[in-house]
């Protein structure tokens, strides 16, 4: 039975699987008779059931152990009838099966039905697909060809786009619209459309003329037209701009408002310089020739009223550092202390280079003689460069700007309209120096002169570089003469030439200290190695001169209290202004310590030579290991401990009036006692160390000495409090 069942499944899943389409390939499509198959097909059908049936059962049941023969024979069986007995089964199945079938036919049937049914409609879409298919290719050519079309028109219009642009401008720049005419003709040229429709017929008479240059020959109808415009407009602001200028000429008028009212149209020139050069040019010279007469009128007046207020008395050629200073005679010798103006001191003169007073307002010399006020030269020269600055700068920045130049070109118009004034004022400044001996005056020129060229180049005005470069060439050289008649007037004065001398500081040295901390003070800002070497040159030659006067005194001490005094003064001057690590400080900080050092030794010489020439031998026998030879010097020593003991108080206070007598500054007074008193206190130290030698140990005088601990207390008594 399972057998049979394996059969009947086999022959179900053949129908199922190969039975429309193999049949409709095979045999073409099943005709029913009567509502049942063909017997040719289904006899067909049947012998393929079998054929699978027998495979089936060949694969599982033949090859089983119970259908071999011999097994069998074993078993009694007999072949022929199994045979028979399965060949009835097997028909019986048969029959069955076809059973099956037929009772299946209707549903075999309306599945063939259906399959032919899906055909048509199949059939019926390859149809409509077929001709969407066309329909598709017929649409791609229809786009193919309209972006064609749509590429050729998209060309055309670009270029009708471009002939349209084209010839927009060409039109635009050509016509002449009445709005134009009109205010050419009518506005006044202060008028803010007479300044626009200007700026249009500018640019159509430059469109015209281009369009001229490529040939196009609808210039011809309207070059009538703007050349009639033109020449109204040139004429117009010629006589605007020329009354503008000789409006400049007026007495008492302030240049600087119409020039500043002629910068609001300056396309007016920029109109003259691309449409009529000759007016240009002639509106160009006119304004040279009208404010180089006026600056140069002006600057000459100017600068003759400000020296009116200058110090009467002015240094001459005999007010030089090594001069004798002798009063002059005569009923009207004596100057005006109010007038004076200083020759070796820097006092408050410096102040003209601070950045305050450096660009302050500029002296107004009718003003400056009601309050009968007078000015150093520095004063005037600064308040004559600072108008001369700021004038400048403003005349170049308006000549750049109005006359639209740059460069060389804005240079040399500068130099046209200021050349004139620039050159008297040099010629003045060579006049003046010629007779000018005050080396402080032109030292802070020199400075003032620095500063202006830095200002002028933060104002980004090169056309003064070439003015200040000749304006230091005079005064350089006119600055190291003067150094150098100061060196040499040191350097040939004679000690003997000049009266009666003490050991004060000397009048010489104080104007050299005065003078060289003004040099300092003022070259620390701008440092200048030329000045910086003409400065050791003097100082060398003071150090000299210091040197020549101290040997006219008769005593050594004299002449280093002349020494000390003086390089104490000068020291003190110097590092009021100067800083402490310059080198004029170091340099007389290092002789004045020598020379103090040698006035103590000089100082106690006298009531203590002995004791200190004891001392100084003593030592040298110790060192040299003669110390035995002390024994001799018993006596001497003896006498020594109660000289000293009985005399060293009233040597003290002996020492201290006389340095009090002799210093004038009381600082350095009471250093150099304070530094005499230290030594004395070592001087009796190493005494009583010489006194601890064996050779000396044993002298009864030794209880005589005085403690040292006593004489430091003692000796601080004696301290000078100044």
């Amino acid at each position: 039975m399972a057998a049979a069942a394996t059969m009947a499944a086999a022959a179900r899943e053949l129908v199922l699987r190969a039975g429309a389409s193999d049949m409709e390939e095979e045999e073409g499509p099943l005709v029913r008779t009567q509502g049942c198959f063909s017997s040719r097909v289904l006899s067909d059908l049947l012998r393929r059931v079998v054929r699978v049936f027998r495979s089936h059962c060949s694969l599982e049941s033949w090859t089983s152990p119970l259908m071999n023969s011999s097994w069998m024979k074993w078993m009694g069986v007999d072949l022929r009838h199994y045979s028979k007995q399965v060949e009835l089964e097997l028909q019986q199945i048969e029959q069955k099966s076809i059973r099956d079938y037929i009772q299946e036919s209707e549903n075999i049937a309306s599945l063939h039905n259906q399959i032919t049914a899906c055909d048509a409609v199949l059939e019926r879409m390859e149809q409509m697909l077929g001709a969407f298919q066309s329909d598709l290719s017929s649409i791609s050519s229809e786009i193919r060809t309209l972006q064609e079309q749509s590429g050729a028109m998209n060309i055309r219009l670009r270029n009708r786009q471009a002939v349209r642009g084209k010839l927009g401008e060409l039109v635009d720049g050509l016509v002449v619209p009445s709005a134009l005419v009109t205010a050419i003709l009518e506005a006044p040229v202060t008028e803010p459309r007479f300044l626009e429709q200007l700026q249009e017929l500018d640019a159509k008479a430059a469109a015209v003329r281009e369009q001229e240059a490529r040939g196009t020959a609808a210039c011809a109808d309207v070059r009538g037209v703007l050349d009639r415009l033109r020449i109204k407009a040139v004429t117009k602001i010629r006589e605007f701009i020329l009354q503008k200028i000789y409006s400049f000429r007026k007495p008492m008028t302030n240049y600087q408002i119409p020039q500043t009212a002629l910068l609001k149209y300056r396309f007016f020139y920029q109109f003259l310089l691309g449409n009529e050069r000759a007016t240009a040019k002639e509106i160009r010279d006119e304004y040279v020739e009208t404010l180089s007469k006026i600056y140069l009128s002006y600057y000459r007046s100017y600068l003759g009223r400000l020296m009116k207020v200058q110090y009467e008395e002015v240094a001459e050629k005999d007010d030089l550092m090594g001069v004798e200073d002798t009063a002059k005679k005569g009923f009207f010798s004596k100057p005006s202390l109010r007038s004076r103006n200083t020759i070796f001191t820097l006092g408050t003169r410096g102040s003209v280079i601070s950045p305050t007073e450096l660009e302050a307002p500029i002296l107004v010399p009718h003003t400056a003689q009601r309050g009968e006020q007078r000015y150093p030269f520095e004063a005037l020269f600064r308040s004559q460069h600072y108008a001369l600055l700021d004038n400048s700068c403003r005349e170049y920045l308006f000549i750049c700007e109005f006359f639209v130049v740059s460069g060389s070109a804005a240079h040399d118009l500068f130099h046209a309209v200021m050349g004139r004034t620039l050159n008297m004022t040099l010629k003045h400044l060579e006049s003046y120096l010629t007779d000018c001996y005050d080396a402080i005056a032109v030292f802070l020129c020199i400075h003032i002169v620095l500063r202006f060229r830095n200002i002028a180049a933060k104002r980004d005005v090169p056309a003064l570089d070439r003015y200040w470069e000749q304006v230091l060439a005079l005064l350089w050289p006119r600055f190291e003469l003067i150094l150098e008649m100061n060196v040499q007037s040191v350097r040939s004065t004679d000690p003997q030439r000049l009266g009666g001398l003490d050991t004060r500081p000397h009048y010489i040295t104080r104007r050299y200290a005065e003078f060289s901390s003004a040099l300092v003070s003022i070259n620390q800002t701008i440092p200048n190695e030329r000045t910086m070497q003409l400065l050791g040159q003097l100082q060398v030659e003071v150090e000299n001169f210091v040197l020549r006067v101290a040997a006219e005194f008769s005593s050594r001490k004299e002449q280093l209290v002349f020494l000390i005094n003086n390089y104490d003064m000068m020291l003190g001057v110097l590092m009021e202004r100067a800083a402490d690590d310059s080198k004029e400080v170091e340099s007389f900080q290092q002789l004045l310590n020598a020379r103090t050092q040698e006035f103590i030794e000089e100082l106690l010489c006298p009531p203590f030579g002995g004791l200190v020439a004891f001392v100084k031998e003593a030592e040298a026998l110790i060192e040299r290991g003669q110390a035995e030879r002390l024994r001799g010097e018993e006596a001497r020593v003896t006498q020594l401990i109660r000289g000293f003991g009985s005399s060293w108080k009233s040597s003290v206070e002996s020492l201290s009036q006389d340095v009090m007598r002799s210093f004038t500054n009381f600082k350095n007074g009471t250093s150099i006692i304070q530094g005499a008193l230290t030594q004395l206190i070592q001087l009796y130290h190493r005494f009583h160390r010489v006194l601890s030698q064996p050779q000396l140990r044993a002298l009864p005088a030794r209880a005589e000495l005085i403690n040292i601990h006593h004489l430091m207390v003692e000796l601080k008594k004696h301290k000078p409090n100044f």
